[in-house]
């Protein structure tokens, strides 16, 4: 694995930037100290409450947002809140996915068409939409994200391990273990699925960019972090009434928006490029 790897040097390039986020999370205590009398290290804290954001400094790293939350300290904060949206939602989409879907391909039938149909519903509408109404209805929080994004996204798993499974439960090493007498659950769980899940494993590793994104959206409209979380999208969130700076300096508060977008950006392009090298690794196709 290491081998393809360093054959691809985007595909490091992506490691290395996982790595990095991964450490700045791991280190967030000591690389961002909470407040002595804070009651929650996600809270960011705040240096006044005048809505004009303040420049870098050295007191303040990256400068503030308005109402003077120290946007380093957001950064810094906002790489576990990430890591924490990312791969909760995966995992739940993905045992959703893989549930549904080997269901629907092993038995077939009544039960795939079911399943199918409820699953083609699903998709017809554009997820961030969808996710949306589900937030609205259950009541705006970082939670109710989650599990909204979470509910649309499990779907094209699904879809993708039936048409894996239809291939798979075929081959001579199922029938076998059928012959001798194993259990569906047993041939599912030891046969079946680990041969067909590998696509979807990759497929789940480029999609943690993708519902991070999703989630700094909601953030970004109101529908996620409350105000102050150390959430990506919450902070550009606070930056919208100064991207374009003022009528003298368009550039002004420049750094409001562009680093929370900044770092999104390399969040995603570090799953993104990952997920091409799994890909690589885990396609027979390409070897």
């Amino acid at each position: 694995m290491l081998k393809r790897l360093r054959k691809k040097p985007l595909s490091l390039i992506g490691l290395g930037l996982i790595v990095f986020f991964a450490l700045v999370a791991l280190l967030a205590p000591l690389l961002a100290p909470m407040a002595p009398n804070a009651r929650d290290p996600y809270l960011i804290p705040q240096d006044g409450y005048t809505s004009d954001p303040t420049p870098p400094s050295s007191k303040h790293w990256f400068g503030t947002t308005e109402q003077q939350y120290d946007l380093y300290y957001g950064i810094i904060w906002g790489t576990r809140t990430a890591f924490k949206i990312g791969l909760t939602i995966i995992s739940m989409a993905l045992l959703v996915g893989i549930t549904l879907g080997s269901l629907a391909g092993y038995y077939g039938g009544w039960l795939d068409e079911v399943l199918m149909r409820f699953t083609d519903i699903i998709l017809a509408f554009p997820a961030i939409v969808l996710a949306v109404v589900i937030v609205a209805v259950l009541g705006p929080s970082l939670s109710m994200v989650v599990l909204a994004i979470a509910l649309v996204a499990w779907p094209s798993y699904a879809r993708l391990l039936r048409a894996d499974i239809l291939s798979v439960k075929q081959r001579e090493f199922v029938l076998a273990s059928r012959a001798l007498g194993a259990t569906d659950f047993w041939i599912l769980t030891r046969r079946v699925i680990p041969n067909a899940i590998f696509p979807v494993l990759v497929v789940a590793s480029l999609d943690i960019g993708s519902v991070v994104i999703m989630a700094a959206a909601l953030s970004f409209l109101g529908l996620g972090a409350p105000m102050g979380y150390a959430d990506w999208g919450q902070l550009i969130s606070l930056s919208r009434n100064w991207i374009l700076g003022t009528p003298q300096n368009p550039l002004q508060f420049w750094y409001t928006a562009v680093i929370p977008g900044g770092t999104i950006f390399l969040f995603v392009l570090g799953w993104n490029l990952l997920g091409d090298a799994f890909r690589d690794i885990l396609d027979p196709r390409q070897k």
